[in-house]
């Protein structure tokens, strides 16, 4: 019989499945079962095994001692590290399975660490990075750096990293002349110090881009928990830390910058249209937020990809 595979199987790997892409390459002792979707260009490492229900785009790396099981989807580019770990089944008992599998996604470009372990149900963002061993036990945002034991936001990723702590800017521009990505850029207030303590003030109609429609504070934040994580499609925003410390991010789908505020007479703009999170809060961190608009449920872009796709659009 004539093989007419257009991917490759070493001869002591078995895969069942007709679903295999052009070009993607199965190493020895992998195992893959008929109902499972492998895509094109993949590279399919020694000791993999790969469950029915399971989805795999193209130019994914899973490397050794990974098993993929029921409910897992893994976008295009993914790279998953020797020995991650994937779950599927929040309360397992033996031979007692639920009657749905969880569902895990894994968006494309993220990358996984070896050794990490990703609890069921979990989504991991677009180009998301976990780092090794860590313990993934809730959603990673698109372009998230996570690590530890829970796995908590310790960055994000960028070709082009600059960290600017509001304040102390870390280049040699001042503070107040800083642009930031998609027109975000950094406020320094008038402050006043003397031997009873300090002050910031704030002229809203002159110090502000905007007379503020809204004020309101965030605190309370468990330091493995991120703020924001969206974009508005007309609202701006001035962002102050009232105590502690807290990272800001800002975000235009091509540059980001990552802010450490911590001095409440530093404050970061953020106009319509640049996405935004907050992250790395300390214990005692309170956040204040201006808004230029009242409380508008669709105003909020949540969804990294559709923000792309607007921001691509020139919406």
């Amino acid at each position: 019989m004539t093989d007419t595979r257009t991917y490759s199987l070493h001869p002591a790997g078995i895969c069942e499945t007709d679903n295999v892409g052009a070009g993607t390459r199965i190493w020895a002792f992998a195992h893959i079962l008929p109902g499972a979707v492998i895509g094109a260009d993949c590279n399919i490492c020694d000791h993999v095994f790969i469950e029915n229900d399971v989805v795999v785009g193209d130019r994914v790396t899973v490397k050794s001692g990974v098993q993929l099981w029921d409910g897992i989807r893994l976008g295009n580019d993914v790279f998953v590290g020797p020995n991650a770990t994937f779950s599927n089944d929040k309360f397992p008992r033996s031979k007692r399975p639920p009657a749905e599998f969880s569902t895990t996604v894994v968006h494309d470009g993220a990358s996984i660490g070896a050794n990490a372990t990703i609890l069921p149900g979990v989504t991991i963002g677009l180009n998301a990075m976990v780092g090794a061993g860590s313990v993934v036990t809730k959603d990673v945002p698109a372009n998230a750096v996570v690590y530890g034991n829970p796995a908590r936001i310790e960055g994000y990723t960028t070709a082009e990293r600059e960290r600017v702590v509001a304040g102390v800017s870390t280049s040699a521009t001042a503070p107040q002349d800083r642009d930031l990505a998609g027109g975000a850029r950094l406020i320094t207030l008038r402050r006043a110090d003397d031997l009873r303590g300090s002050l910031a003030a704030i002229e809203l109609a002159d110090d502000l881009p905007f007379v503020p429609q809204r004020f309101f504070t965030v605190f309370g934040v468990p330091s493995a928990h991120v703020r924001g994580e969206h974009a508005h499609r007309l609202c701006d925003q001035v962002l102050i830390c009232l105590a502690g410390t807290v990272t800001v991010l800002v975000d235009d789908g091509s540059q980001r910058n990552e802010v450490v505020l911590s001095d409440p007479s530093a404050a970061v703009y953020i106009p319509a249209m640049v996405w935004g999170s907050q992250f790395r809060f300390s214990p005692d961190a309170v956040l204040g937020v201006f808004a230029s608009r009242k409380y508008e449920p669709d105003d909020y872009i949540r969804d990294y990809a559709e923000y792309l796709a607007l921001r691509s659009a020139g919406s």
